[in-house]
């Protein structure tokens, strides 16, 4: 069988989701990798689909065949890195998966306690060539993981003191990813990816304000309130300390350095946060 099919993990996430439709548009064929048929149901109608789960070794022949190229993403339930996702990643080094691009962290390289750390050694320790995408703070999670806070309390609720975040929107990273997965020239690369400039949560809060037309405030929540309101809403404690840490380098200004690769490789500025802002209003709006 021909391989040239592009499977795509987290393909119902922020940034699968993008990569899914940008690929589509291009003539590509791709295969998103879910969890159930209930998962598939939430993709574009007719994009090719298998049931995948890191865990389970019984669906990885059907979700490989025919593919050579791979956009990895750590689900983030996932941080035994060597029990949950080294077997899917030799599986897809045997079946002949010839290039991966892995949505990685900024700073991963600097910062071993993040998960993201483990898998770059893994995948570089491998035999399939690698590109990295390591990311800064994405604009999206201010619509999902902390859309509750923005729509109940009137809050930005992020535990990142006075730090500043060069955010980058999520389109602008599915835009690199296509452009990494379907051109020469990359495996190998490890490219730093953020917006072209550095906020602190008074300014994005300040923005939220202005677009949605109500006070929106920053309310600085110490690490510890922030982990108890998350517990609360039943966020394993996993999860809780790895977004914990993200938000202490932030805290400690290492979130704010801002590189020039993702207008490099878009050739264009990257998204600002008040265009962000402008196109998803509505979502923050109370039902």
């Amino acid at each position: 069988m021909e391989s040239n099919r592009i499977l795509i993990t987290g393909a119902t996430g922020n940034v699968g989701r993008e990569i899914v439709q940008l690929l589509r548009e291009e003539g590509h064929q791709i295969r998103a990798a879910v969890l159930s048929a209930a998962d598939a149901a939430v993709l574009p109608a007719g994009v090719p689909w298998a049931r995948f789960d890191f865990t389970d070794p019984r669906t990885f022949p059907e979700a490989f065949v025919g593919v050579d190229r791979l956009f990895l993403m750590r689900p983030p339930h996932i941080t035994d890195i060597d029990r949950d996702m080294q077997p899917a990643l030799d599986y897809a080094a045997a079946a002949g998966v010839r290039h991966i691009v892995f949505l990685s962290l900024l700073g991963a390289e600097k910062n071993s306690f993040v998960p993201h750390a483990a898998v770059e050694k893994a995948l570089q320790a491998g035999t399939v060539p690698v590109t990295l995408l390591r990311c800064g703070f994405f604009m999206q999670n201010l619509i999902s993981t902390h859309r509750q806070d923005i729509v109940e309390h009137d809050e930005v609720f992020i535990p990142a003191g006075k730090g500043k975040t060069a955010f980058i929107d999520v389109r602008d990273i599915a835009a690199v990813a296509v452009k990494t997965l379907t051109e020469p020239g990359h495996a190998g690369q490890a490219y730093p990816l953020t917006g072209s400039e550095a906020l602190d949560y008074d300014q994005v809060a300040a923005l939220l304000t202005v677009e949605l037309g109500r006070p929106i405030r920053y309310s600085r929540p110490s690490l510890l309130r922030f982990a108890w309101r998350f517990w609360r809403r039943g966020h394993k404690p996993g999860y809780i300390a790895v977004v914990g840490g993200i938000y202490l380098t932030t805290r400690l200004g290492m979130a704010k350095s801002i590189t020039p690769h993702a207008q490099q490789l878009l050739g264009r500025p990257p998204r600002t946060m008040s265009e962000f802002v402008r196109d998803y209003a509505t979502v923050w709006q109370a039902p």
